[in-house]
């Protein structure tokens, strides 16, 4: 499945709104409303959400700030691997708790779709299994593949901040696309080791996230990389990266949520903004034109491999 097939003739093209900051530790019930607003004005159509982000709270928002529109009109992903603790009449914890038994998938999905106040959810993602590996495969996967053969999901994958084993899932099930966090962007490129080559052998598709790695590519303070200090060797890179950028007139954060786009095992990117301040920005660098000599200095320079797939001119979101 394709989780921008509603859009594509549309101008939003192939990005998705990000959920994760609509947990409450970094917007209030205001960011949301205008976050979920703009995209919903700027063409986006697909939202991605999870049990995880405010251990409910994200989903709650979402939902309550989509009850207006034609559900048919948008495609909505959600994960499982995680139930929320003690919810309250909103379904919404101050904590979360792993699970990814057969029974603890069902019970997710169920509370899912309480907190979005919807009658379904279009995809489901196998949320970060890096330690449940066996379980994941052994209960997890076939409660979604049974889902999907029902009718009742329409497509079903994994979402992780790591490549390998995302790879192992693409080889062992028919997943039908993942989502990948990090590990495909200017500074990180690991997935073309075997995880995409994979997915474009299988016809599996993927999603991009965190193409500015929490900011991390624009030069915020104190950045981290994968929730980790980052180090002097990463920032130089970084300082690099924008120096070509800048030396022809672009934002650096334009180039990097661009360059997944390019990549033909990508079906699209997630924007992950906290309020509709951040959200316009970061569909403004979308839209924001990149010149082929950025990506050429790049290479030459050693920050792109030669034979790495880039964006042409006319990829733009809205």
């Amino acid at each position: 499945m394709n989780p921008f097939e509603l859009n594509q003739d549309d101008a939003a093209g192939r990005v998705g709104l990000g959920c994760a900051s609509f947990a409450r530790d970094y917007s209030t019930d205001a960011d949301a409303e205008g976050g979920i607003r703009l995209a919903w004005e700027r063409g986006v159509r697909y939202f991605d959400v999870a049990p995880m982000y405010g251990s409910g709270a994200a989903e709650h928002r979402l939902g309550l700030n989509l009850a207006g529109q034609d559900r048919d009109r948008f495609v909505v992903s959600s994960k499982v691997g995680r139930l929320v603790n003690d919810p309250d009449a909103n379904g919404v914890g101050e904590s979360w708790r792993f699970d990814f038994t057969a029974d603890g998938i069902r019970r997710s999905i169920e509370a899912s779709l309480r907190r979005l106040r919807m009658d379904r959810i279009d995809i489901l993602f196998i949320h970060d299994p890096n330690d449940h590996w066996q379980t994941a495969i052994d209960e997890a996967w076939p409660v979604l593949e049974n889902l999907r053969s029902q009718g009742v999901i329409r497509a079903v994958g994994a979402g992780m901040t790591q490549a390998p084993m995302l790879a192992r899932f693409a080889r062992e099930t028919d997943m039908d696309l993942f989502l990948l966090a990090g590990r495909y962007s200017l500074l990180d490129r690991t997935a073309l080791d075997e995880f995409f080559p994979t997915c474009l052998e299988k016809g599996m598709r993927v999603l991009v996230a965190q193409a500015l790695h929490g900011g991390l590519i624009d030069g915020v303070p104190d950045p981290q990389l994968y929730y980790r200090p980052t180090t002097q060797e990463t920032k130089d890179r970084v300082e690099r990266i924008a120096a070509i950028c800048h030396a022809h007139g672009v934002p650096t954060a334009a180039a990097a949520i661009q360059f997944p786009l390019a990549h033909s095992a990508v079906a699209g990117v997630l924007t992950g903004p906290s309020n509709a301040e951040q959200l316009g920005q970061n569909l403004d660098w979308l839209n924001t034109d990149v010149p082929p000599e950025v990506w050429s200095s790049l290479k030459e320079a050693g920050l792109l491999e030669p034979d790495t797939s880039v964006p042409a001119q006319e990829m733009h979101a809205p």
